[in-house]
């Protein structure tokens, strides 16, 4: 596909972020950090009941007005704390002392899409929590139709992103799981992307078949255009790897002109040799945007399908 998409995922409860003092009778305190939670745990029941927003913890909290229960993601492992929560001298409502965030949003790129069942992939790897590189746990997202507006070009050293502007009042999709390996969930809306209607399909190509030397991407780096830029497979690193499978090198002067090489956004690119898609572009090497990874097209389609998007398909 190559199609960029706005992304937004909402996190299964409120993810911690920070902790903050508050200033107690007896000096500054934080409830939450005192009760042994840390940065990138996902508070998902208060007393008993779920919340997912930031907004319905702060509401839980306040009306349990006393000590609270709270269920705590960590990883794999579900705990639970008790805590009190306090108030500012002055202030109104109780709190934890933690700062949480509920939901990301960004730019990523459409790597495949299957019309028989709705099913696509996107970015070649998971979103995670900025803070502890955790996958987000994702309680629901979107696709949101997008047009590339600008580019902040990669330099040595940093990092280049693309700019977009967002369809906010269609979905074009919606996400059913965050992966090691990629986005997944299912296009709901084909006119949105109407390109995808009278696309030819493209081969798969195994791992076995990529090889060193000249191969593509596909990307989408100004409006909506997706265009074919050159690049070489420098080191092929091997399918036990999961995202990080071939060491890649943009070699398109033209894409090197626009954007420095690999940018923020550009993560889902497929990369197509000898006619099969065969992975998709995942990292820049932040050193040198002009390198970057990416993951075998195999190690995606092997995810894609679990059985919840199987049902939702």
């Amino acid at each position: 596909v190559g199609r960029t998409a706005g992304i937004k995922i909402y996190a299964d409860g409120a993810i911690i972020t920070e902790f903050s003092e508050i200033q107690a009778e007896n000096g500054m305190v934080s409830p939450a950090r005192d009760a042994g939670l840390q940065v990138g745990d996902v508070i998902t029941h208060v007393n008993g009941k779920a919340v997912s927003t930031s907004d319905e913890l702060v509401a839980a909290v306040n009306n349990a007005n006393g000590t609270v229960e709270l269920t705590v993601l960590r990883g794999s492992k579900t705990f639970r704390c008790r805590l009190t929560p306090c108030k500012e001298p002055g202030g109104s409502k109780l709190r934890i002392g933690a700062l949480v965030r509920d939901s990301v949003a960004g730019i990523g790129t459409i790597t495949f899409y299957d019309p028989t069942t709705g099913v696509f992939g996107a970015l070649g790897h998971g979103i995670s929590e900025s803070e502890t590189g955790s996958l987000m746990p994702l309680g629901s997202g979107c696709l949101i139709p997008s047009t590339v507006t600008g580019v902040h070009r990669g330099e040595h050293g940093t990092p280049g992103e693309l700019v977009g502007s967002f369809d906010l009042g269609h979905d074009a999709g919606s996400l059913h799981n965050n992966l090691d390996t990629g986005l997944f969930g299912v296009l709901g809306s084909d006119e949105l992307y109407p390109e995808l209607l009278s696309a030819e399909a493209i081969p798969v190509g195994t791992a076995d078949e990529v090889k060193v030397g000249k191969a593509e991407i596909l990307a989408n780096v100004s409006g909506s255009t997706v265009k074919s830029y050159d690049i070489e497979i420098v080191k092929i690193l091997g399918a036990d790897k999961t995202t990080k499978n071939m060491y890649i090198r943009v070699t398109d002067a033209e894409l090197i002109e626009t954007t420095g090489g690999i940018v923020q956004g550009m993560s889902g690119s497929p990369i197509l040799q000898d006619g099969k898609i065969i992975g998709a572009v995942t990292h820049v090497l932040v050193s040198d945007p002009e390198y970057g990874y990416g993951i075998f097209i195999e190690n995606m389609l092997d995810t894609a399908y679990s059985d919840e998007l199987k049902n939702a398909a």
